[in-house]
């Protein structure tokens, strides 16, 4: 039987459901995960699409175009903000539905964490011990770059 969780925003009002395990997993410290969690770095879970199941709440999209020339498409909740999904462009994630670690319900922190990215803009308070580091990341190949205040993004 394949392990089920599930979670959602801080009002409730968007909620969600997974099933199996995670195709991948990562603290990333890169400047759009900083900006989009307001603190040292975000978490992402990733599953296929159909692994993933939301209630029929209505999400705002907020979509950028990174550095490496892919879109990111954010998910939020209308009524109090939490960014609980997303999507990006790139090959390795396209068919990927990203979730925001945190949002899971207890035990929130119930996956395995895969790899930490972007340390080069790690906050020097950040202890996290990952099988695999990177101080970009393996897909990140920036093709422009932003300006200061987004400087290290993917």
């Amino acid at each position: 039987m394949l392990e089920m969780h599930s979670g959602g925003c801080f009002c409730g009002a968007v909620r969600y459901s997974t099933k199996g395990q995670p195709a991948r997993s990562a603290v990333c410290h890169c400047r759009y995960c900083q900006l989009r969690t307001g603190t040292a770095f975000g978490i992402s879970v990733y599953f296929s699409e159909d692994q993933v199941t939301f209630n029929n709440s209505v999400c705002d999209t907020f979509s950028y175009n990174t550095e490496s020339g892919n879109t990111a498409t954010l998910s939020r909740c209308i009524t109090c903000g939490t960014t609980v999904s997303w999507r990006i462009s790139i090959e390795a994630l396209s068919d990927l539905v990203g979730i925001a670690g945190g949002t899971f319900d207890p035990p929130t922190f119930w996956y395995d964490l895969g790899r930490e990215a972007f340390t080069r803009s790690k906050a020097d308070f950040c202890q996290i011990v990952a099988p695999e580091s990177y101080e970009d990341s393996p897909i990140y190949n920036p093709v422009k770059r932003d300006d200061g205040h987004l400087k290290g993004g993917i």
